[in-house]
């Protein structure tokens, strides 16, 4: 990576090749008329005269940290198949425990792509899975009585709509109703496609779009021919693996973050090593600043 990127400058003559790949732009309002100054770090916009960087108007804006160490940091996120926590990237990078964190809860809003946007299609397989911990395994003061299975009072519930040979979908949601499903299965899956599922009784109302098939889990079913969900369970327990491993704790608040990352290297499996860098790279439009990403949950 240092070799690639051995200095600022490089950083961000190839952070402008990405971002103005399409044709210069001005973040400020969009105008296509730009002057560049010598120190080819900025810019001024012809239309609304305002100067900036590269940087303005992504997830580096107002970071005081070098794009090099960011480029680092991205690297380094999209390589493990199991994340890597933010004190082991402090210290890869140089920076603060608190800084890294900050960082990398940047780069997780980044993944979630945008350019996912055709519907899932062929054959789709949807799993559900708990986020929490059992009930067993805490302290006794902190159980929770009457939350075994599905209950979501002391857990948050997880959804992944996966495509065979395709891309996945992840979702946090606060329940499991037959309505939260059916209407993310509506917005993700094209309509007659093959929909396969394990025999939640949420999972209903759906014949008359998609042909659903069902695994029996409770009769102690996993694999009948092509019926099976073992690819987004496979999602699940790779998930679950950074969690237990790397992570140890994923609040509530940010679930929905780390299954961007996971969902991301996922749906960049099949790339060549690098291509997920390149990828992150040119989604790092918006800001996530960092009173927002601390705010309490409302």
């Amino acid at each position: 990576m240092l070799k690639v990127f051995p200095d600022e400058q490089a950083c961000i003559d190839h952070l402008t090749s990405i971002r103005w790949r399409n044709g210069e732009f001005c973040p400020h309002c969009g105008g296509s008329v730009i002057y560049h100054f010598k120190d080819h770090r900025s810019h001024k916009c012809a239309a609304c005269r305002q100067r900036f960087s590269i940087k303005v108007g992504t997830i580096f804006e107002d970071s005081k940290i070098s794009l090099q160490k960011w480029f680092m940091a991205i690297y380094l996120i999209t390589s493990h198949k199991k994340g890597i926590s933010s004190i082991q990237l402090s210290k890869d990078i140089a920076v603060t425990q608190k800084t890294a964190w900050f960082m990398m809860h940047r780069l997780r809003e980044a993944s979630n792509t945008k350019s996912f946007l055709m519907p899932l299609k062929n054959e789709v397989e949807v799993d559900e899975t708990y986020i929490g911990g059992k009930e067993r395994n805490k302290h006794v003061s902190k159980r929770v009585g009457g939350t075994q299975g599905r209950n979501t009072t002391s857990k948050t519930a997880a959804v992944a709509l996966v495509e065979r040979g395709g891309e996945i979908r992840t979702f946090k949601v606060e329940d499991v109703t037959t309505r939260t499903l059916n209407h993310l299965i509506a917005n993700n899956v094209a309509l007659g496609s093959k929909l396969f599922t394990d025999d939640f009784k949420a999972y209903t109302g759906l014949a008359p779009f998609y042909t659903h098939r069902v695994v029996k889990h409770g009769e102690g079913e996993y694999v009948i021919g092509d019926v099976h969900v073992n690819t987004a369970e496979g999602f699940f327990s790779q998930f679950k693996r950074g969690l237990v491993g790397i992570y140890h704790l994923m609040s509530k608040k940010h679930l929905h973050r780390y299954l961007n990352e996971f969902a991301f290297r996922y749906n960049m499996r099949a790339q060549p090593n690098g291509e997920g860098f390149t990828a992150l790279l040119s989604n790092i439009e918006g800001r996530l600043p960092y009173k927002v990403l601390t705010a309490n949950e409302g």
